[in-house]
Parts: C-alpha cells; structure tokens; sequence
C-alpha cells in the first residue's frame, strides 16, 4: 500500500493530515481555522461569514448617528456626574454600563437587528466621536476630574456596546 502525502492547497510545500472539514482541501496548521464544527480552510469561514452579514448602507449611517448622538449625551450626564464628587463614583460605576446597553440596544433597534463586524466598530466609533465635544470642554476648561470621568465612561461602556451588538457571550 502506497501513501501519498498531503501538501497545504495554499502552501504546497508544508505536508499536512488535516483537512477542511467543509470542502476537504488539506490544510496546514496556519492555514486552519477552528471553528465549532472543527477546522476550516479560510475560504469557507469566509463564505459562512458572508452569509451572517445583513447590513445594508444606511444601516451604517443609521448606526453611527444613533451611537454618536447618544455617547454625546451621556457624555454630558458624565461631566454632570463628576462634580458630585465621591458619590459621582458609584453613578459613573453604574450609570457607564448602563448607557452602553441603551447606546448598543438603540443601535441595534434602527439598523434592524442587521448584523456586521464593519457596522458593529461603525457603532463604536460613532459612540466615542460622540464624547469628543465634551472631552474636548473638559480640556478647554482645564477640568481634569471630569476628563478622568470622561475616560472611565470611555473604558467601561465601548467594550460593552460591543459585546451587546456582536452578541459576545462572557457567561453562558
């Protein structure tokens, strides 16, 4: 019996066992990409993606407009929040996840439930431009409290706004 040894599709100088478990080229271990199901080749994880991505022009524009008026906003409450003084701390604590979801759930609401990598970052950027105008007061002002109180909204509730549109799931 005679064995014929496999070389990557793509790197035909590599010999490899593996194989894609969809369209059954063989594949190197860099050329793999785990999934699930187990490991795929790169051009049919990027057929499968294609087909989770709805999103239509508008839904970009919808999207950013949404996120940017809402992070200005909340950007606002948070410069309010901040001279509180020590309890400002616990709203800021509470209040930067909160407007996250609300920023994520009304991105979500008027792009339709439409779904993209490209339109979840478009949101994000858009959530952060939004809290330029007030970042950009607290630096005219000299007000370092509130820009540090800027920041801390910035790091609690952009990673949030990406989790709750791309459907990252921490606990399950």
């Amino acid at each position: 019996m005679t064995e014929t040894t496999l070389t990557c599709y793509a790197h035909p100088s590599r010999p490899t066992t593996l194989r894609c478990n969809r369209c059954e080229r063989p594949i190197c271990a860099s050329c793999a990409v785990r999934t699930p199901t187990g490991y795929r080749c790169r051009e049919c994880v990027r057929g499968q993606q294609a087909k989770f991505d709805t999103t239509e022009w508008v839904d970009y524009v919808a999207g950013f407009f949404t996120a940017a008026i809402l992070g200005g906003l909340a950007s606002v409450l948070v410069g309010l929040v901040s001279g509180i003084g020590f309890f400002g701390w616990f709203l800021i604590a509470a209040g930067a996840p909160t407007a996250g979801i609300v920023i994520a759930e009304a991105a979500r609401f008027v792009t339709r439930r439409h779904r993209a990598r490209a339109l979840f970052i478009t949101v994000i950027v858009g959530s952060i431009l939004g809290t330029v105008p007030a970042i950009l007061l607290q630096l005219f002002f000299m007000d370092l409290y509130g820009l540090l109180f800027l920041i801390i909204y910035l790091v609690i509730a952009t990673p949030i706004v990406y989790t709750r549109l791309s459907g990252i799931q921490i606990f399950k």
